[in-house]
């Protein structure tokens, strides 16, 4: 597909910069109503338009909420306020899909998460010639996953890398180093909220580039250090189940606190719509 065929079916779709996405509102959260490829459409018009634009512009922050997520909001006021920056919001969990569907008029199509979105974004970013940036994870994961990248999608542009280990004085020198290298699309997994944070410290620091998108612990998945769970536990909302089986010491205590307070969330939300009936 061409950029102006895109963008014309964007616009018939009522997807550009001045029709923005429809919004599914969840516990008080704008997530984008688009399914995966739909969100890939968005941001490759996006992307067209800041390249079109004529002086740099500051990037659309992307940022993925889930239980994790939507729990961390209501205890860390830095990362309320970091994900209340973002231009767009997507449900990366199923139980935010399956809540939408009980709470709200216009449920969410479907889950969007970053694992599987990624190869939405690949997709279309090598037919449109968009170029990414990853950074992120150890300097192995990093490597590997990149690798695998260049090896499924071999006429995506690769604008570089880097792990994700670094000082709070190497931040200046890191954003310059991406915004050099012609970057489209920044991938950034550091893992919540320290991602969302550095999005938001280095927004201006990162003019030029199209798009950010925090993504987590998409490099470990890339480079096939996890594995995804079954496509029945993803559907249920139970992919946390199966990565707490995999890493219990680091996952099971967090998941049983979030999922748990995640629940209280979305009971007193519907409380509320309850009570303005």
């Amino acid at each position: 597909m061409t950029a102006n065929n895109l963008e014309s079916a964007l616009a018939c779709d009522g997807i550009s910069q001045s029709n923005p996405p429809e919004q599914t509102w969840i516990a008080g959260w704008p997530h984008v109503r688009l399914n995966r490829r739909g969100y890939a459409e968005l941001m490759a018009s996006d992307c067209n338009q800041a390249r079109r634009a004529t002086s740099p512009t500051l990037p659309k922050l992307g940022f993925s909420m889930n239980g994790q997520a939507l729990s961390l909001c209501e205890t860390d006021l830095d990362f309320r306020h970091a994900m209340q920056a973002a231009d767009y919001l997507q449900a990366d969990g199923q139980s935010l899909v399956l809540a939408s569907r009980f709470l709200c008029h216009n449920p969410l199509p479907e889950r969007i998460a970053s694992t599987d979105f990624f190869h939405d974004a690949a997709s279309i970013a090598q037919e449109q010639g968009l170029s990414f940036y990853f950074l992120g994870a150890t300097e192995d994961m990093n490597e590997k996953a990149v690798a695998e990248v260049q090896r499924c999608y071999p006429n995506l542009r690769i604008a570089g890398r880097r792990n994700g280990y670094f000082s709070s004085n190497q931040e200046a020198e890191i954003c310059a180093d991406i915004v050099a290298a012609g970057t489209d699309v920044l991938w950034i997994g550091l893992g919540k909220p320290k991602e969302q944070l550095f999005c938001i410290r280095n927004q201006e620091a990162l003019r030029g580039v199209c798009w950010v998108k925090t993504c987590g612990g998409l490099f470990d998945f890339l480079s096939g250090k996890n594995s995804r769970a079954p496509s029945w536990m993803q559907a249920t909302s139970l992919e946390w189940l199966y990565r707490s089986i995999l890493e219990p010491r680091r996952l099971l205590w967090r998941y049983v606190t979030t999922n748990t307070h995640v629940v209280l969330i979305l009971v007193r939300e519907k409380l509320r719509q309850l009570r303005n009936q």
